[in-house]
């Protein structure tokens, strides 16, 4: 009879300390609260000045060649006379047809393997431009825990 009684009891226990459990679980151990005396704040420090230039002020930096703040016309458009200067072939200063057209004749000749002056779908396939293309991001799975 005792051994009935004795696990009753303990059964009682466990029940009530799972209960107990329960309701305090997420709980730490509370610690009892000294009181806390008022410090006085700290000083912010003052924030480091910024030193990097943002995209913008180096763009302008590239296109104001003779550094005097602004940016004019002769210098604003200087890299597009770059440009012209490496189309126009004789240096005339005027850009033909042939002139403008040069990349994409000389394309289309390499491309016209049996030179019949016209292209076949297969050598049409090898004017094709090929861009680089950027890797994706790897995919790093979040680490549980």
């Amino acid at each position: 009879m005792w051994r009935y009684l004795a696990g009753a009891a303990g059964g009682l226990l466990l029940a009530g300390g799972g209960v107990m459990l329960w309701q305090g679980q997420g709980k730490g151990p509370q610690l009892a609260a000294a009181p806390l005396q008022a410090a006085e704040p700290a000083p912010l420090a003052e924030p480091p000045a910024a030193t990097e230039k943002t995209r913008e002020e180096k763009r302008f930096a590239r296109y104001d060649k003779d550094k005097d703040g602004k940016v004019s016309r002769e210098e604003f458009l200087a890299s597009r006379r770059k440009a012209y200067a490496k189309l126009d072939s004789n240096g005339d200063g005027r850009l033909s047809f042939e002139e403008w057209s040069a990349k994409t004749t000389d394309r289309f000749a390499k491309a016209d393997a049996d030179k019949s002056a016209t292209l076949t779908a297969e050598e049409f396939a090898t004017t094709r431009i090929v861009r680089k293309t950027t890797r994706p991001a790897p995919c790093v799975p979040e680490s549980e825990g």
